[in-house]
């Protein structure tokens, strides 16, 4: 089973950049999306047809922010997989009273539980330093109460680097939002926890990034930050059998990650 995750930074925008030449080419069992930045009665008029389940052979979950044209996040699960699976959305954002940004979803793929979420983002000012630490707190306690149940796959947009080799340039950016040490704190709680950063156990020391900022060609001189990831229950990093990142993908800020599981 493929399963890929992607900030695309818009919907409406990834459409126009390319989007379902991607998902037809790649085709992914399951696709995490973050940031897709509509809201369900924008989403209704203009995408439904674009996006009909006929045309492209998935399902989707969408969870829009309140805030229109903001956050929100969507998973889209293969019409096959999902006769193979006893597929359904477990919990959502009217679950959740502390998420009203849409960046949490978890649905249930048979032996696990998939969480697609987008983590909230410092800011420049780190004025949301503190909502997003909370915020995580939050969806930590939430997961380990998921995983008594079944082993979880959390991924999606992070918003931070966790070590110096998941950014080009650690030292200047030491203390800003992305690497300030509370979020890298709170990676390592996260970590320590009983999760595990799929692609930092395959290779500890690969440098390879998965969103490049769009100032000054960062893209094109590989000057990036890995942000994006897929983290396991400990228990089935066993069965991860591939993780990778797909960075020639253009169409966002971001490039898509993803993982082969057994």
């Amino acid at each position: 089973m493929i399963i890929l995750s992607w900030n695309i930074n818009g919907i409406r925008a990834v459409i126009k950049k390319g989007f379902l030449d991607f998902l037809k080419k790649e085709k992914p069992d399951v696709l995490c999306l973050q940031e897709i930045k509509i809201a369900e009665a924008a989403r209704k008029k203009e995408l439904s047809e674009i996006l009909a389940p006929e045309k492209i052979a998935y399902d989707i979950f969408w969870n829009s922010a309140k805030r229109p044209g903001y956050s929100g996040t969507a998973i889209f699960i293969k019409e096959s997989l999902k006769q193979k699976l006893s597929f359904k959305n477990v919990a959502h954002l009217a679950k959740l009273s502390w998420d009203d940004e849409g960046r949490v979803q978890v649905v249930d793929i048979g032996k696990y539980y998939l969480a697609n979420i987008y983590f909230p983002n410092a800011n420049h000012e780190l004025s949301r330093l503190k909502f997003k630490i909370d915020f995580n707190d939050k969806l930590l306690k939430y997961f380990k109460k998921l995983e008594k149940t079944k082993p979880l796959i959390v991924t999606g947009d992070y918003n931070v680097a966790h070590r110096e080799i998941d950014l080009a340039r650690p030292k200047e950016n030491i203390g800003n939002p992305g690497f300030t040490y509370e979020e890298r704190e709170w990676m390592d709680k996260f970590l320590n926890s009983g999760f595990k950063d799929t692609f930092r156990e395959k290779y500890s020391e690969k440098i390879q990034y998965s969103w490049w900022s769009y100032r000054a060609g960062a893209r094109a001189r590989n000057v990036g930050w890995r942000i994006d990831y897929f983290c396991v229950s400990d228990k089935i990093l066993k069965n991860i059998k591939k993780a990778f990142i797909l960075n020639e993908v253009t169409g966002s800020d971001h490039c898509p990650v993803g993982i082969e599981l057994e």
